[in-house]
């Protein structure tokens, strides 16, 4: 398309460059009618000059030709002759160049036309040829256009992209720069702590490696008599208050427990005991579910003879308890080597099941029946709150206690020391907190409570006991 564009222009000017010949142009068919070419239309020509003037009438018609006088004749002059001649023959040749031009420019007329037919043919293919250029420019254009919108929509998408991967680069190396440091000394210095402790342990190790090079020597042998429980072991000829071994269900295995078989005719099995404060009661309610605390020691005889301060297990007391009609009874000092006891005849413990509920009944002593009665120095509401009886077990990460308050942080374990059979609180608080000298204040107490080992019946709130101590037996003993 664009050659054919290119060989038309060139056709075009190869015709205007070439000279026209005067002898090659036809003079057929040529009016001479002024210097003018005639029109399609061949109007008539006026000449420029005025006629005669007109004599006798003002009429615009010229005066009629004298009757009886004869005209002459006008002469005719061949085309050949040339020029353009007056009406009066005298008057010669009016124009002779201007006749000569039209002629010539009549005759170039024809020939241009005759040359032109052709170019007019070349002309008309060469508008079809750009108007398929210009169609084909103007498609072009389209995709063009298209395709500009489309780099400039990826121009977007990846100027986005950018953003992102820049904000990305960015938290990248500042989590690179900042955090991975910080982090990387937090782990070194709980490497160096596992490191210590390691060291730690491999001492230890190394300290009862070198014990045992030596024989071990019993301090507190077991004596070989057992049975279920104390009163079984007492009528087997266990008649020492020492350290045993129980075995109450054979699916189960032993262990071990004081038994006091001196006392109220023996066969008493010591769950609780309180005596120097060498352990600590406030315990989590597994602890309190397990038993804790040392079961018993030597003092010189080669056997453990005198109890330690110990809880023996909620589980092992219900299970006990549950064997069977079983007492209890509580015995209790004070400073001034006072002493006095609670003794029940009934005595239950639920299973966990229940969160160990206490049951007791049929109350004997000279203590003050604080489990089923309350406090008798309060009355009405504020004593009945403070009865033990059929409450549930509570500890200081398990809340059973009947306080009901919108501050999770009041409840009865937390305040007063250990775990135990709270209501709202206590009259009795075997498990409490030790305080040497029997007497203290509130301002003592770490939460500002009577959070002592207190039998209230006995020497009210404000007293911790020196020793306390909490035994059961079969109650079908007469």
């Amino acid at each position: 398309m664009r050659i054919l564009l290119l060989l038309s222009l060139c056709v075009i000017l190869a015709w205007a460059s070439d000279p026209l010949e005067y002898d090659d142009y036809d003079l057929t068919g040529l009016d001479a009618r002024g210097n003018r070419p005639l029109s399609h239309r061949r109007d008539t020509y006026n000449p420029s000059q005025p006629g005669r003037p007109q004599t006798g009438s003002s009429s615009s018609r010229p005066t009629p030709a004298p009757v009886g006088v004869k005209q002459e004749q006008e002469k005719e002059r061949p085309l050949e002759a040339g020029g353009c001649t007056h009406a009066s023959e005298q008057l010669g040749v009016l124009c002779p160049t201007g006749c000569e031009l039209k002629v010539t420019i009549v005759k170039q007329e024809t020939n241009v036309m005759q040359a032109m037919a052709p170019l007019r043919n070349q002309v008309d293919e060469l508008s079809r040829s750009s108007n398929h250029i210009y169609n084909y420019v103007e498609r072009m254009s389209d995709v063009l256009r298209e395709r500009q919108r489309v780099n400039d929509d990826n121009g977007e998408v990846v100027s986005h992209y950018t953003g992102t991967i820049e904000e990305e680069h960015t938290y990248i190396k500042e989590t690179v720069d900042n955090a991975f440091p910080s982090d990387i000394r937090l782990l070194q210095g709980v490497l160096d702590k596992i490191r210590q402790k390691i060291q730690r342990l491999e001492k230890a190790i190394q300290v009862q490696n070198d014990n045992c090079k030596e024989p071990c020597i019993t301090s507190c042998p077991i004596p070989v008599v057992s049975g279920k429980e104390c009163e079984d072991i007492i009528r087997k000829g266990g008649v020492e208050s020492q350290m045993y071994m129980i075995q109450p269900d054979p699916q189960n295995l032993p262990y071990k427990v004081f038994c006091d078989q001196n006392n109220n005719n023996g066969g008493w099995l010591l769950i609780q005991n309180r005596m120097d404060g060498s352990v600590d009661f406030g315990r989590r309610w597994d602890s309190y579910r397990r038993g804790f605390g040392n079961i018993a020691f030597d003092v010189g005889k080669g056997y453990c003879q005198t109890p330690g301060e110990y809880w023996l297990g909620n589980e092992q007391i219900s299970h006990l308890t549950k064997m069977g009609p079983t007492e209890v009874l509580i015995e209790m000092e004070d400073w001034s080597q006072n002493k006095v006891h609670a003794k029940y005849s009934q005595f239950t413990i639920q299973s966990e099941n229940g969160n160990y509920v206490l049951s007791v009944d049929g109350y004997s002593g000279n203590a003050g029946n604080t489990l089923l009665e309350g406090a008798t120095e309060l009355f009405g509401v504020n004593r009945t709150m403070t009865i033990h009886n059929g409450m549930m077990f509570s500890t200081y990460d398990r809340d059973n206690d009947k306080w009901y308050s919108c501050d999770t942080s009041k409840q009865c374990s937390k305040e007063d020391g250990g775990g135990w059979w709270y209501n709202r609180c206590h009259s009795a608080n075997p498990n409490g907190r030790y305080y040497i000298g029997g007497a203290y204040t509130n301002s003592m107490a770490k939460h500002g409570t009577d959070d002592g080992m207190v039998w209230m019946n006995w020497k009210g709130s404000w007293y911790s006991l020196k020793a306390i101590s909490m035994k059961i037996k079969p109650s079908f003993t007469s």
